[in-house]
């Protein structure tokens, strides 16, 4: 007896897709990094995405440029100056008063002007407050794909960018493509990328781009500025040595072990996403993709798992060091030095022992 079966429809995916852009985005060329310029100051995270985009260029056979919107002045000039620095080979500048402080309207129209007039086929901004805003909007206003905190960027052999990023709740890394749409979209958070090495080089060929806008055509309004109150917060972001506690430590108190280590190494502390969803640790010392993302010189990890939302807060990490009863804990996949032993009665034989050994100079050279 036989049986009819009809043949299955081919699997759906990026195999299946059309990969042939339409032909009025043919003419998109270059990689394009936006330049984070807020009260004179450039946020880090631009030259970290300079570095990036300086492989995505080469390896395309395009030019790596810097975008600076900003007010008359010589900050701005100095953000376009910093981006040649970091290898940028030419840049672009709005220059208007009405971008002396962040708004989304006035910085939306800017930039979609610039990417609509000189047509980059990649555009990547620092996943940041600023940036997050404003990168969701520009790709709203172009009808483009935009994939957010990247944890790698790279160009396949047809050239579209490979935008990888954990889902699912950091459980799986997933790699997402912009295939028939131009600009290709991505945001990356501070400290995912390395920091490239600073050049000489400080100037290039520049284009200014002047985008028609009133002031009385602008919703918000900037009333004053006030500093942030929070100043306090951690910066675990740039410590240059961490150590962080996790479910491992069994209970709340058991922190203070991870904070006198800390203190006896000159060191931050912070922890796993869970002793923030207890209530342990406040959210601004939760290390990992939805907390803060760290490349320390030192990253010691007492009683943490590290589930793969930990692992790409961390892996930048020069030197990390896991300590956990469980032999078989994923940290210790990506560690470069382990101890399987508890935590609780590890932490405090390790923290006299750095105690009695490092003087305070001692401390202060092991940060740096």
């Amino acid at each position: 007896m036989s049986t009819n079966r009809e043949t299955p429809p081919p699997a759906a995916g990026r195999a299946g897709m059309k990969k042939e852009l339409p032909e009025q985005f043919k003419a998109y060329r270059h990689v394009w990094v936006f330049i984070e310029l807020e009260r004179g100051q450039v946020h880090p995270v631009s030259f970290e995405l300079l570095g990036e985009g300086r492989k995505l260029a080469d390896k395309l056979g395009v030019q790596l440029a810097g975008v600076v919107l900003g007010p008359p002045g010589e900050a701005t000039w100095f953000a376009i100056a910093e981006a040649f620095a970091y290898g940028a080979d030419l840049a672009y500048i709005v220059e208007t008063p009405l971008l002396t402080d962040y708004r989304n309207e006035p910085f939306t129209k800017a930039l979609t002007d610039l990417v609509v007039t000189h047509k980059p086929e990649i555009l990547l901004l620092g996943a940041t407050t600023l940036g997050r805003d404003l990168a969701g909007s520009v790709a709203t206003t172009l009808l483009t794909g935009l994939t957010a905190d990247c944890t790698e960027l790279d160009v396949d052999a047809d050239g579209s960018l490979a935008a990888t990023r954990p889902t699912f709740g950091g459980s799986l890394l997933c790699t997402i493509y912009t295939l028939n749409c131009r600009p290709q979209m991505a945001t990356v958070r501070p400290r995912v990328m390395a920091m490239p090495q600073r050049g000489n080089n400080q100037v290039g060929r520049v284009i200014q781009h002047k985008v028609p806008m009133v002031e009385e055509e602008i919703v918000t309004k900037v009333l004053g500025f006030m500093s942030d109150g929070q100043s306090a917060k951690a910066n675990l972001a740039y410590a240059d040595v961490v150590v962080a506690g996790g479910l491992g430590l069994g209970a709340a108190e058991n922190l203070k072990l991870v904070k006198n280590l800390a203190r006896a190494i000159g060191a931050d502390y912070g922890c796993s996403r869970p002793l923030v969803q207890k209530g342990w640790m406040p959210a601004d010392r939760q290390i990992g993709q939805t907390g803060k993302t760290i490349r320390p010189k030192l990253y010691i990890a007492a009683g943490i798992s590290g589930a793969i939302q930990h692992r790409v807060g961390v892996e930048g990490a020069d030197l990390i060091v896991a300590i956990n009863t469980d032999g078989n804990a994923p940290i210790f996949d990506f560690a470069h030095l382990g101890a399987v032993t508890d935590a609780i009665r590890f932490l405090p034989s390790l923290t006299e022992l750095f105690t009695n050994r490092l003087s305070p100079h001692s401390r202060d050279k092991l940060a740096n």
